[in-house]
């Protein structure tokens, strides 16, 4: 969430990004007015507080002084005293309570690159990278090709699991861990630590890196426990450095994860969304840097290059799209999606689909968690970014549909062939 003392001294600006996303701002003078409240009930907490410490000291002067009467009458006060405090604190914490569950529901200050759209059919491409391939014969989309070649089992999956569940077999487990070690090997060699993280996350360390209410769709609850199945391990990561604060020699400190991804996936029915592209589960290595204010932005710039060249390097055509009002999250400033080229999704006429999103989230998520650095200017939130590198499920599909032949076999990408055992070229089984 934003941190109050900005909104406080920046109220235009913060109503100004609220109209720009398509929000009412009054929200804005409401939350105000919670904190208002909140200031005004602190001067009677503090004032009982006092009054308990004068009480105190009373109480051990009579007992210094032998007088057990007036020991025993102040001890009569300071038993008063100290329920009055404890209902001051929970009217003191019920009002900050109400304040934040509003402020959650502002939005990041937004870039002012950030373009005005209502969806994401109004996101702004940036540019393209790679040619799309052109095919002298019927193509086949991921589905068909990897039903073809033995490369996965959805009936079963479904049977056994539900739908968007699947099993993946043969050269296409090693696809999935070919993708996830090349990318881990480029990410690393640019000197981030390697983390993996825990899968599950309880409610207090989640809300850091997620917003609940817009992700009620998306993320699975474990029944009876204060647990949630991580949609990234953006989110673990995030809650890290939680009530830290960081030594600014330290800064930026960047961190490759790597995790599985859990996501409920609803309300999507095509068949474009079939097969492995939109799925419940599948793997993910992630880029997260904590950085000082004044840099956050060159290092979005470095983090979305990092993905762009693992595509190039691919070998995979796609195109950099800067994401729009309409489709932006409450928590990015600023987001840049890459959407590679799916030559046989839209009836085989071919489109571009998101795999991947860098966000710069200012110090959005860095205020839910307490985490801070200590500058010669005092105690300062950090800013947090985040940037998808490399799934491996839509990678397959897109790596199936853009190196299918003619003989409906799949070449490898040549960058993928020293972790796929020397495989070069996914044949059908015998």
């Amino acid at each position: 969430m934003l941190d109050i003392k900005y909104v406080r001294e920046n109220a235009d600006t913060v109503k100004a990004s609220e109209m720009k996303r398509g929000h009412d701002p009054t929200i804005v003078d409401e939350v105000l007015k919670l904190d208002k409240n909140w200031k005004s009930s602190l001067p009677s907490l503090e004032k009982l507080k006092h009054q308990r410490n004068v009480v105190s000291e009373e109480i051990n002067k009579a007992k210094k002084d032998k007088k057990e009467d007036i020991a025993k009458q102040k001890i009569i006060e300071m038993k008063k005293v100290a329920e009055d405090i404890k209902s001051q604190e929970e009217e003191v914490q019920k009002l900050k309570k109400e304040r934040d569950t509003k402020l959650k529901l502002i939005g990041n200050i937004l870039h002012e690159i950030v373009p005005v759209g209502k969806d994401d059919t109004e996101n702004v491409e940036i540019k393209k990278s790679g040619d799309i391939p052109k095919f002298d014969f019927p193509i086949k989309d991921h589905i068909e090709l990897a039903l073809d070649l033995d490369l996965i089992d959805l009936d079963t999956a479904a049977k056994n699991s539900g739908a968007r569940f699947y099993y993946l077999k043969n050269e296409a487990v090693l696809l999935s861990r070919a993708l996830q070690m090349f990318a881990i090997d480029k990410i690393i060699a640019k000197k981030f630590t390697l983390i993996q993280t825990p899968y599950m996350l309880n409610r207090a360390s989640l809300e850091g890196g997620v917003n609940l209410s817009e992700f009620e769709d998306t993320i699975y609850k474990i029944e009876n426990e204060d647990l949630y199945l991580i949609a990234t391990s953006e989110h673990p990561l995030v809650a890290l450095r939680r009530d830290q604060t960081l030594e600014e020699k330290d800064l930026p400190i960047k961190i490759c994860g790597v995790s599985a991804c859990f996501r409920k996936e609803l309300g999507t029915h095509g068949r474009d969304d079939k097969g492995i592209f939109r799925v419940h589960q599948f793997y993910k290595i992630e880029q997260i840097i904590y950085c000082k204010p004044e840099n956050s932005y060159k290092l979005f710039n470095e983090l979305q290059l990092n993905a762009e060249e693992l595509f190039k390097e691919l070998g995979l055509p796609f195109r950099v799209v800067n994401i729009c009002t309409g489709d932006i999250g409450n928590k990015q400033a600023l987001q840049y999606d890459i959407e590679a080229w799916f030559p046989g999704q839209n009836d085989k006429k071919g489109t571009y689909r998101e795999v991947t999103s860098c966000s710069n989230c200012l110090d959005y998520q860095a205020v839910t968690m307490n985490t801070k650095v200590e500058t010669k200017e005092g105690k300062k939130y950090v800013h947090i970014l985040n940037n998808t590198a490399l799934t491996d499920t839509r990678p397959i599909a897109a790596i199936l549909e853009n190196y299918q032949t003619k003989e409906g076999t799949v070449k490898i990408p040549k960058v993928l062939v020293p972790y796929m055992s020397g495989i070069t070229e996914i044949k059908k089984k015998n």
